[in-house]
């Protein structure tokens, strides 16, 4: 264990903690739940960074931070659907979490395959990311019916515009390998 993964396990330790936080009965719940999830981005960012400065980059670091951000987000995801049952919400929502199922299932194809670079995070992807926990940070820190959820609401259409943009891109460089000419 190396300070990288100690930091991808705390993500995963944290989602029990957002949601029991999220679902509290008080007014405050809606802030430190959005706190628990920007330290959450924040460790996302920081376990990479490190793991590169460091040279702490481990098989399993490698295999648990994808993981661990898919969990995190798809968890805050379905508690911002239940919380706001709206379509508005629950449309882009559905479109980020399918994508990450589908680019999930490819990038394990892939390297089954032996092709696993050519589905390598995109600039794209990394501009989706920080898109999408704007949004869900916003979403997170105010009930439902404040004004800052409408601007949060638009970053995760952003998000999610982005989100089907590299998916094609990913899709596309698999492609080759997906369906060879014979």
């Amino acid at each position: 264990m190396n300070i990288p993964n100690i930091l991808t396990l705390s993500r995963i330790v944290m989602i029990p903690v957002f949601v029991f936080i999220f679902y509290m009965p008080v007014q405050w719940s809606y802030l430190v739940s959005a706190a628990i999830f920007t330290l959450a981005a924040v460790t996302d960012w920081l376990d990479g960074y490190l793991a590169r400065k460091l040279n702490q980059s481990t098989p399993f670091g490698a295999f648990l931070d994808p993981v661990a951000d898919k969990l995190m987000v798809a968890v805050a995801l379905a508690v911002l659907i239940e919380e706001h049952a709206a379509l508005i919400l629950t449309l882009p929502a559905t479109v980020i979490i399918g994508r990450e199922i589908v680019i999930s299932a490819l990038r394990e194809w892939m390297a089954e395959v032996g092709s696993r670079a050519s589905v390598a995070v995109s600039y794209i992807g990394k501009i989706k990311t920080v898109a999408q926990m704007a949004a869900i940070i916003g979403l997170l820190a105010f009930p439902p019916s404040v004004v800052q959820s409408d601007i949060a609401i638009g970053l995760l259409y952003i998000a999610a515009g982005l989100t089907l943009w590299s998916m094609v891109l990913y899709l596309k460089a698999a492609w080759p390998d997906m369906f060879p000419r014979k």
